[in-house]
C-alpha cells in the first residue's frame, strides 16, 4: 500500500479501541519475569558457554603482546578469542569505532578479547590473567581545544550549513541582540538492560538472541562486519529493557558473541559489563553551541544564527545542535552550521533525540535572555515568533499541521504562569529561592517504510508478526489496538509477535518514527487481510462492515472465523507528497524549581508537558514515554556528565555509582497533555511519535527556571550547585 495523499475518514476514525488508555499486553510477563531478555534467554539453545569481554586499558596507540597463556589454562576455560589473533573484522555503515581485531587501539575500552568458559565466575577469573603490552599514542581528548581548527560537518553529502537572507546585516541592525556560547557534556545512555546477546552457530547459519532496536539494521551490519551473507543470519530481540538510541546499532556484545561461539564450537552468551558500557558502546557528544538572535524592540526576531561545535572518534556524525532552529521561529536573516573534529574518545552516536536534545537546552535558553533584554514575557516572545503556515526560506515547504502557540497558551494557563515573578531572585521561601521557567519544543516526525503479517486463525482470532521492536515504549500494545480496530475484533483476540528478523521488516525502534511508522504497516496488513476474509465468504471488502468479531452487509452477517485460518502481508510506503511538507511534533514545557540559598541545589517541583502530536494511539503508555523523556532531561540539565580524563582519555565515571541519573527523590509530580490534533500528512493513523518530544526542550525550561530563582545564568550544563555557590545572593 502506498500512502501517496493526505488520509482521510479510514478505520482508525471509528476510534473504539485506539485512542484509549490501554494497560500494555505484555505488562504482565515484564512484572512476572517471564519476558524474555536478551541474557536470560536460557532455553533458546542448549549447551551455553558465558563469555567475558576484555577492554582496552588504553585509549589511543597499539597492542604490543597478550600473553594468554595463563587464562587458557584457567579453570572451565573453552576458547579465547583475542585481538593479537584475529584480523580486524568488517565494518558497516551503521558504525564508526572499530568493534574487533587487530593490534590498533581507537579508544579506551575497544573490545581486545572474549574468553569463554563454563560459568560466568570462571570467564571472569581467567580474563584478568590476561597480559597485555601496550604502546600508547598521544591523541586528542579535548573538545574545546580541537574546537578552532573544526570543520564544517558533511550530512547525506552535503555541507551542515543553511542560509536564507542577510544574517549578518539583519544581526547587526537589529536593536536588541543576544549573542552567548552554551556548552553541554557528553552523556550516556545508561539503560537498565546492558547490551547483551546469545549467538548460535548452525552450520554457517548465525543466530543472535540480542537486545537491538533495529533488526534489520542489525543483520545487516552484521553481515558486513563478519563478511557473510545476510540471509544466513537470524537476529532476535523481542523484548529490550531500555535502548535511548544506545541499541540502534550492533556492539561488540554481538560481534564477540558470533566469534566466540564459532571459536568454542558451541552457542556463547555474554553481556557487556556495566563498566565498558559507558567507553566500548555510544554516547551523546558533547557540544559548544554560540547562539545569535536579534530583534526589533517590540520583540519581532529579524536574525537568527546557530552554531554547534562536537567531536567524534572519525570526525563523521556530528551532535547537530541546530536541528530544531530553523523550524521554531520565524525570522528573515538567518544561519546554521555545524562542525565536527575529531576526537579520539569513544564512538558518540544517537541518543533519544540527537541534535535537538542539547540544541534546545541553548536555543531556548537564549530566547529567554532576548526576552529579558526587550521586557517582554518569555511566553509572549515565543508566540509573536511562531511559524505559522511555511518554514522559512523554505517557500515550497509547507507545514502539515502545527500547534506550537495553542500548547505555549495553554500550558501557561494550566502551569498559574501568571504568578510568575518576572523579576529573578524575587521570590523567597524560606532558606528557598522558587522560580519558573519555560522553553518551547520541537522534534520531527518522520515516518518510514513498513510491513508486517496479519493472520486470522480458526477461532477467529488475530496474529500479528513483524520485526519492530519494543524497547520499553509500548509498541505492543499499540499494534495490538491497531489490529483489533482494523480487524473489529476485542483486543484480547489479538496476540502480537515482534523483533525476529524471519518476520517482515518494519521501521524499527528510533528516531521518533516507531509508532506512525509501524502501526501503518500493521494497518496495511489488515486491509490485505480484510480484504481477503470479504472475498473468502463473498462479501464487497470497500462497504463490509467489520465489528464484533464478524463481517456484515448487504443485509447478512458472518463470524470472521467461518473464513478459516489464514494470514497476509502488507506494507506501508510513503509517496513523495510529503516532501512538500514538514511534519513534526511540537510542545511546551514548564518547570518550577526550588534553588537552596545556603547550599545551591537545584530542587524541581514540578513540570508540565503540553505536546502536540497528531492522534495518541495509547495515552497511557504515550504519557509514559513524555514523562521518561521529561526525567531524562532534567538529568541532563542538573546531574548527568560523563567526565572527560584528557590525560588518557576515557570516561572517568563510568559506572553507575559515579554517573547520577535522576532517581525517585529528584523527579517532582509530572502532569502530561495532549492536544490529540490529527495530521492527515504524517500516515492512515494520523499519529506521530512522542518518546523523543519529552526530551526536546525541558532542560532549558529548567535552567530559565533556576535563572528565574536565583538571577544567576549558567550556560554549562549540568547545573550544578558550584556554578552557583559564589554568586548566589547574600545569606
Amino acid at each position: 500500500m502506498k500512502f501517496d495523499s493526505p488520509a482521510g475518514d479510514n478505520l482508525f476514525d471509528r476510534a473504539r479501541i485506539v485512542g484509549k488508555s490501554t494497560p500494555r499486553i505484555d505488562g504482565a510477563r515484564k512484572v512476572t519475569g517471564t519476558a524474555p531478555y536478551a541474557y536470560e534467554r536460557h532455553d533458546v539453545v542448549a549447551g551455553q558457554a558465558y563469555g567475558w569481554i576484555v577492554g582496552s586499558a588504553i585509549a589511543k596507540g597499539r597492542i604490543v603482546s597478550m600473553d594468554l597463556a595463563e587464562a587458557r589454562a584457567a579453570p572451565g576455560v573453552v576458547a579465547i578469542v583475542a585481538a593479537t589473533e584475529h584480523e580486524p573484522v568488517g565494518s558497516s555503515e551503521w558504525n564508526y569505532a572499530p568493534l574487533f581485531g587487530g593490534r590498533e587501539i581507537s579508544h579506551y575500552h575497544q573490545a581486545i578479547a572474549c574468553v569463554v568458559a563454563e560459568t560466568f565466575e570462571q570467564a571472569r577469573a581467567a580474563a584478568g590473567l590476561i597480559r597485555t603490552r601496550y604502546e600508547s599514542a598521544d591523541g586528542a581528548f579535548d573538545l574545546k581545544a580541537a574546537k578552532p581548527g573544526a570543520p564544517i560537518a558533511m550530512e547525506r553529502g552535503e555541507p551542515a550549513r543553511s542560509s536564507v537572507g542577510d544574517f549578518d546585516g539583519a544581526f547587526a541592525g537589529s536593536a536588541v541582540t543576544v549573542d552567548e556560547t552554551y556548552t553541554t557534556p557528553d552523556e550516556a545512555h545508561a539503560m537498565m538492560e546492558p547490551h547483551a546477546t546469545i549467538a548460535a552457530w548452525e552450520g554457517d547459519t548465525l543466530t543472535v538472541w540480542t537486545s537491538n532496536q533495529m533488526i534489520e539494521w542489525g543483520r545487516q551490519a552484521l553481515a558486513s562486519i563478519l563478511r557473510m551473507d545476510a540471509d544466513k543470519i537470524r537476529v532476535d530481540s523481542p523484548f529490550i529493557g531500555g535502548g535511548f538510541g544506545g541499541k540502534l546499532f550492533v556492539r561488540a556484545d554481538a560481534v564477540m558473541a558470533a566469534l566466540a561461539a564459532k571459536a568454542a564450537k558451541r552457542p556463547v552468551k555474554l553481556a557487556l559489563q556495566r563498566p565498558l558500557m559507558f567507553n566500548n558502546t555510544t554516547h551523546r557528544h558533547a557540544t559548544i553551541q554560540r547562539v545569535r538572535i536579534g530583534a526589533d524592540r517590540d520583540g519581532r526576531i529579524a536574525a537568527m544564527g546557530h552554531e554547534c561545535w562536537s567531536g567524534n572518534i572519525t570526525g563523521e556524525g556530528p551532535e547537530d545542535g541546530t536541528l530544531q532552529t530553523p523550524k521554531l521561529y520565524a525570522g528573515a536573516g538567518r544561519m546554521t552550521a555545524c562542525y565536527i573534529a575529531q576526537l579520539d574518545l569513544p564512538e558518540g552516536n544517537a541518543m533519544r533525540a540527537p541534535g535537538e536534545t542539547p540544541g534546545h537546552m541553548a536555543l531556548e535558553v537564549a530566547m529567554d535572555e532576548l526576552a529579558e533584554k526587550l521586557n517582554i514575557d518569555p511566553v509572549e516572545l515565543r508566540i509573536a515568533n511562531d511559524v505559522k503556515d511555511r518554514i522559512p526560506g523554505g517557500e515550497q515547504t509547507k507545514i502539515s499541521d502545527r500547534h506550537l502557540t495553542r500548547c505555549l497558551r495553554e500550558g501557561a494557563e494550566r502551569f498559574g504562569w501568571a504568578k510568575r515573578s518576572a523579576r529573578p531572585g524575587s521570590r523567597r521561601n524560606g532558606r528557598y529561592l522558587t522560580g519558573m521557567g519555560v522553553a518551547a519544543g520541537y522534534r520531527a516526525a518522520p515516518a518510514r517504510t513498513s510491513a508486517a503479517r496479519v493472520g486470522i486463525d480458526d477461532a477467529g482470532r488475530i496474529s500479528v508478526a513483524t520485526d519492530m521492536t519494543d524497547i520499553g515504549t509500548g509498541s505492543y500494545t499499540i499494534i495490538a489496538q491497531t489490529a483489533a480496530e482494523c480487524m473489529g475484533v476485542p483486543l484480547d483476540d489479538v496476540t502480537v509477535h515482534l523483533g525476529d528478523s524471519r518476520f517482515p521488516v518494519s521501521a524499527g525502534s528510533g528516531g521518533q518514527w516507531g509508532a506512525a511508522s509501524a502501526t501503518a504497516g500493521v494497518y496495511a496488513a489488515c486491509v490485505n487481510l480484510r480484504e481477503a476474509i470479504a472475498q473468502k465468504l463473498g462479501y464487497d471488502a470497500a462497504r463490509a462492515e467489520f465489528a464484533d468479531g464478524r463481517i456484515s452487509g448487504g443485509g447478512r452477517s458472518s463470524a470472521l472465523r467461518e473464513a478459516g485460518a489464514m494470514s497476509v502481508d502488507g506494507e506501508m510506503t510513503f509517496g513523495k507528497f510529503k516532501q512538500d511538507y514538514d511534519v513534526g511534533t511540537y510542545a511546551s514545557h514548564f518547570v518550577e524549581v526550588d534553588v537552596d540559598v545556603f547550599t545551591g541545589e537545584i530542587r524541581i517541583r514540578r513540570m508540565l508537558a503540553v505536546c502536540d502530536a497528531g492522534r495518541i494511539l495509547n495515552p497511557l503508555s504515550a504519557r509514559s514515554q513524555v514523562i521518561g523523556g521529561m526525567v531524562m532531561a532534567a538529568g541532563a540539565a542538573l546531574t548527568e556528565h560523563l567526565v572527560v580524563d584528557k590525560r588518557f582519555g576515557f570516561f572517568a565515571n563510568h559506572d553507575l555509582a559515579q554517573y547520577e541519573v535522576p532517581v525517585h527523590a529528584d523527579i517532582p509530580p509530572q502532569e502530561v497533555v495532549f492536544l490529540d490534533t490529527l495530521d492527515p500528512i504524517i500516515s492512515p493513523p494520523k499519529a506521530k511519535g512522542v518518546g523523543e518530544l519529552g526530551i526536546c526542550g525541558v532542560g532549558a525550561a529548567i535552567a530559565n527556571a533556576a535563572y528565574n530563582a536565583t538571577g544567576v545564568r549558567v550556560r554549562d550544563y549540568p547545573l550544578t550547585l558550584d556554578k552557583y555557590l559564589d554568586r548566589l545572593p547574600a545569606v
